[in-house]
């Protein structure tokens, strides 16, 4: 299969120049797989994730993205790119309040109007188990409902991409183990290619492969036995 991400030479420092947060790193991720990286706080793999996805810029090397290089792409056709490719879901949930749990889903595609694909919606809501929690608001939700309508919106643009920063860092070990099974359907049910940071050790065993982070480069890199 083709690669969905391609990273090379990729190097990112911050406080000028002084802390290298990524360094020199070299990877390539299949399409339609699901990939974990692992690390203690600091190591570089949010950075990481953010340089994978457009979100940084590189001090020095090359991502592409199923085949378009985004490193030098100017930051409006960068913007649309990632709109159109890729899906983020963060630690914390970011829900409107205001908003119902289906209006959140929606609510990225309504200010680009774009009208939601309705029998995509339908089959995320099934895949993702929201079908009851559609009409409530963030405040009568847990944290893993909550998150479960934060990647149900990452997804209803139908990414090719979908990149998670510690998707399941705020949640309880019993759905944190809900998210993981999730992740899994996402890649099976959905098509779509999964690259996550964590620090879950039990997270990381739903990936087809885990890398392993330290100091700014890749240390391991394993597939996990199916």
């Amino acid at each position: 299969m083709n690669d969905m991400i391609l990273v090379e030479k990729l190097s990112k420092t911050y406080t000028s120049g002084k802390v290298t947060a990524v360094c020199d790193i070299d990877l390539a991720v299949t399409a339609g797989s699901v990939t974990a990286v692992m690390g203690k706080s600091g190591c570089g793999k949010t950075t990481l994730l953010n340089l994978i996805g457009g979100l940084d810029v590189p001090d020095s090397g090359r991502v592409t993205i199923d085949g378009t290089d985004i490193s030098a792409m100017p930051e409006n056709e960068l913007s649309r790119f990632r709109a159109d490719n890729i899906g983020f879901v963060f630690q914390f949930f970011n829900l409107i309040p205001e908003l119902t749990a289906e209006e959140n889903v929606i609510f990225p595609l309504m200010i680009r109007g774009v009208k939601p694909d309705a029998e995509y919606l339908k089959n995320i809501s099934e895949v993702l188990e929201l079908g009851e929690l559609s009409s409530r608001l963030p405040s009568q939700l847990s944290g893993g409902q909550q998150q479960r309508v934060a990647i149900a919106r990452a997804i209803l643009h139908k990414p090719k991409l979908l990149l998670m920063d510690e998707p399941t860092g705020n949640l309880d070990e019993e759905n944190s183990a809900k998210i993981g099974k999730l992740i899994g359907r996402l890649r099976g049910d959905l098509g779509i290619t999964v690259f996550y940071v964590t620090h879950d050790g039990d997270m990381a065993k739903i990936a087809d492969r885990v890398i392993g982070m330290s100091d700014g480069r890749i240390v391991s890199d394993e597939v996990n036995a199916r």
